[in-house]
């Protein structure tokens, strides 16, 4: 019951990934189908990071909720697996360029995995990799002048190396799925562009 967990879960249940995402996914489609009650204009593209690209699919009428919902939970539960509780950790820096973040990850990776994966903003990179090595970028980026260096809130470290596994067992799974051309044209976060034909968006 996905309200339930909204309204009593602790902090530890809704930022364990394999909650968040089912939840996320649930909150987007409710967000737009409240849009639509209200009469309100279709857009003219749809485009969500990471796993907003499943809401955006599901909105753009390439994939069916009921398909996405079990899909994003194998997602979050590969994710997971991939990388146990603890062992990851994922983090915002604020207020240095993307070629001194880029340097932080070099230097204290330390034999570790500790990467750049989301350029949000200038100012605003987030790193994620090994917990430690993250902690560890973390004070550096302080040292070299960041306003800001924050740990999220996230039981995986999204978008790094870490998670290759999972991205192969997902990809498994995709072809199992049943897609189609979406109505509304989605902008994929692989390449910045939008497909018509299935393969392509899988």
């Amino acid at each position: 019951d996905l309200w339930q967990l909204v309204v009593e879960g602790s902090d530890a249940e809704l930022n364990a990934t394999v909650n968040t995402q089912p939840l996320m996914l649930t909150a987007g489609v409710a967000v737009y189908r409240a849009w639509q009650s209200l009469n309100a204009p279709a857009p003219a593209l749809l485009a969500g990071h990471s796993l907003g690209e499943y809401t955006a699919l599901v909105v753009g009428g390439a994939l069916r909720f009921s398909d996405a919902l079990p899909l994003v939970r194998y997602r979050a539960e590969c994710m997971q697996e991939a990388v146990p509780k603890g062992v990851g950790g994922i983090a915002a820096i604020l207020g240095l360029d993307d070629e001194s973040v880029l340097k932080v990850c070099l230097e204290a990776a330390q034999d570790e995995v500790l990467e750049a994966v989301n350029f949000n903003s200038p100012g605003q990179v987030v790193i994620a990799g090994n917990r430690s090595a993250v902690e560890r970028g973390m004070e550096l980026a302080k040292i070299k002048g960041a306003k800001r260096a924050l740990m999220l809130p996230m039981s995986v470290p999204s978008h790094c190396s870490l998670l290759r596994g999972a991205a192969e067992l997902l990809r498994v799974r995709l072809n199992d799925v049943t897609m189609q051309a979406p109505s509304i044209p989605v902008l994929h976060n692989a390449d910045v562009k939008s497909y018509m034909d299935v393969p392509s968006i899988k």
